[in-house]
């Protein structure tokens, strides 16, 4: 059978090489655009997992859709105080509360500009939101307090504002025309959807309500709970609070808004796995074409072979074994073209990754999908030409020309 499986697909090797081309692409298509899919899943997960853990924000402004399917507060309102920072710290399971004021400035140094976020934050901003130092120190909440003008700056910044091979640390900035001195460079984190840390300068809330804002309202209050299954009931807690502290009886009335983090993942999962599929869908696409091919191929294969059909129904051939050679042919193309397509896939997805401009994860789950799809493929449009081939008249059979 196997013999008979080479010798009819060698017969015309172009055809056949075409045909196995078709699957091939569909199934690389199929692994490199999960692969893809996957592998931007797993960016964002790590990108929101990576501004803090067990993290909530409070932000001003009532509530109104935006990103991910969840709530947006942060703008230009004024609704939250260092006061309500001061009365968050006392609700149940809160571990800690960063007061936090950010806008945008023109930051100016070693003879360069850029424009950039400017964070003004409390000492406790560090550990809730996971920045670490690569050299210096973070702002403290003494700095804060006696109106030091000190800043401390993410990689990205160290390019743009400070002499290259220059020593960050002690040099002098000025921000919106106010002159800080660095005192330390947060490590990399990379960039995400919700600005990059990297490209952040942070100095003491205080001096940044006093110097720049102009005034003592926050942007943020940054919430940590002591753990994850507390998160909903702290929740809960900071609202009923901020709702007595803001005499608003009506909830929908608020001048503020929350950001669970474990909300945002789970957006965040739900829009990049409806995008994983999408992907997986328009592959899909290119595999249907190459299982129509394969379909063009046999049929064609079955007239070709007619005299031969009739032949072997004449010395005693059963319908089933001339369906089964025909099925073994089709399903021979897809298993060929199923396996370079997986080589070729995994290729392509780990080139792109190499590039370093898009992350990729090639998962079993993916290779196994497309293997069982080709083989489906195969099967499912190779069984009408068998059919075919099954229910032919051997005496016509022998007499077609």
């Amino acid at each position: 059978m196997i013999l008979e499986t080479y010798s009819a697909l060698s017969a015309n090797k172009t055809r056949s090489g075409l045909t196995i081309l078709g699957i091939v692409i569909g199934i690389s298509s199929v692994i490199a655009l999960i692969s893809i899919g996957q592998g931007a899943a797993s960016s964002v997960n790590s990108s929101i997992q990576s501004l803090g853990s067990n993290l909530i924000e409070v932000l001003p402004g009532a509530a109104r859709a935006a990103g991910f399917g969840v709530s947006q507060g942060r703008g230009t309102a004024k609704s939250l105080t260092p006061e309500d920072a001061a009365a968050i710290a006392g609700v149940a399971n809160v571990a800690a509360v960063a007061q936090e004021i950010s806008g945008r400035y023109q930051v100016a140094g070693a003879g360069t500009n850029t424009n950039t976020s400017v964070v003004g934050v409390s000492e406790e901003y560090a550990t809730i939101r996971n920045v670490q130092m690569a050299d210096g120190n973070f702002v403290t909440n003494i700095q804060s307090s006696s109106l030091q003008k000190v800043a401390v700056l993410g990689p990205s910044v160290v390019a743009d504002v400070i002499a290259t091979g220059t020593e960050p640390v002690g040099q002098t900035i000025r921000i919106n025309g106010q002159q800080f001195t660095v005192i330390g460079v947060t490590v990399a984190k990379g960039g995400n959807g919700f600005g990059s840390q990297d490209n952040m300068i942070y100095i003491p809330v205080v001096t940044a309500q006093r110097y720049l804002a102009g005034n003592s309202y926050l942007s943020t209050i940054d919430v940590q709970a002591v753990d994850a299954p507390s998160m909903t009931q702290v929740q809960s807690d900071i609202t009923d609070l901020l709702l007595s502290r803001h005499n608003i009886s009506d909830p929908a009335s608020a001048d503020f808004n929350i950001l669970n983090q474990a909300d945002i993942l789970a957006s965040a999962s739900s829009i990049t796995s409806t995008l994983t599929y999408l992907l997986a869908a328009i592959a899909g696409i290119s595999l249907l074409v190459g299982g129509i091919g394969i379909m063009n191929m046999m049929l064609t294969t079955v007239t070709e072979r007619t005299r031969e059909i009739g032949l072997r129904k004449a010395i005693g051939a059963q319908r089933s074994d001339i369906s089964r050679q025909f099925l073994i042919e089709a399903t021979a193309l897809t298993l060929i073209g199923g396996i370079i397509g997986i080589i070729l896939g995994s290729a392509v997805s780990l080139a792109v990754n190499l590039t370093g401009l898009i992350t990729t994860t090639i998962s079993f789950g993916s290779i196994a999908l497309a293997f069982g799809v080709s083989m489906g493929i195969g099967i499912v449009f190779g069984y009408y030409p068998a059919r075919i081939a099954a229910k032919m008249n051997p005496i016509d059979a022998l007499r077609y020309e």
